[in-house]
This record gives C-alpha cells, sequence and structure tokens, in this order.
C-alpha cells in the first residue's frame, strides 16, 4: 500500500505519518509526503498511491481544489481529509466530491484507525 500525505506544514506531515506508522492497518505502507494540492496532484499522477490523507486549506491549490482535479482527471484514489476545519457544509462537499472521511485535528492514531476503518 502507498499513502500520500498533503499538508502544508511539515510538523502535520511528521504527525500524520507517526500516527500512520503506529496503526496495524496499514503496517507496511510506504508514506509519500507533498506540501499542496497541487504538488499533491502531481504526487498522485507520477505515484498512484491507494490512499491520500490531505489537509483542506493550502497553498497554491486546496485540499477540495485538489480532488475535484483528480476527480475531473478520472483518477480516484481513496481520498480523506485530515483538517482543523470541519463545519457541517465542509463535511458535505468533501462527500459530494467523493472523500470518505474527514478527520478533525486535533486527531489521535484511534480516531485515524477508525476513519480508516471505514475506507480501506
Amino acid at each position: 500500500m502507498k499513502i500520500l500525505v498533503v499538508d502544508d506544514s511539515k510538523a502535520m506531515r511528521a504527525i500524520v505519518k507517526r500516527a500512520l506508522s503506529s496503526l496495524d492497518r496499514v503496517a507496511g505502507a510506504t508514506i509519500i509526503e507533498a506540501a499542496d494540492g497541487k504538488e499533491g496532484f502531481d504526487q498522485v499522477k507520477a505515484e498512484s498511491p491507494d490512499l491520500v490523507l490531505s489537509d483542506w486549506n493550502m497553498p497554491e491549490m486546496t485540499g477540495i481544489e485538489m480532488l475535484q482535479a483528480l476527480n475531473e482527471a478520472g483518477i480516484t484514489p481513496t481520498f480523506g481529509f485530515v483538517t482543523s476545519e470541519s463545519t457541517p457544509e465542509m463535511h458535505e462537499l468533501a462527500k459530494a466530491h467523493g472523500a470518505r472521511f474527514l478527520v478533525s485535528k486535533p486527531f489521535t492514531p484511534d480516531s485515524l484507525d477508525q476513519a480508516l476503518s471505514g475506507a480501506i
């Protein structure tokens, strides 16, 4: 399994990677990173990850814009958001574009594992 973590915060990418590395569900996964939605979009095209975990608000291209661009390109990896913002409207928009879950920051490895249980 290959997982792409997209977040403009290097520290948050490290936190997500550390949480993922503690989960049996994704044991042995290769984890790659991108610093914004544009880089994430390019990484998805180049690396074909099985799972994308993305922040919502980022420079260059937001997470939802990246998801929309992937959909328009016909590229549909399992996609979820790990974001500090989680209004009901954001949940609806994310689901409408095919996101499988939205995990709110701060999160625990258990809450991330629970979200992944319904997605992979």
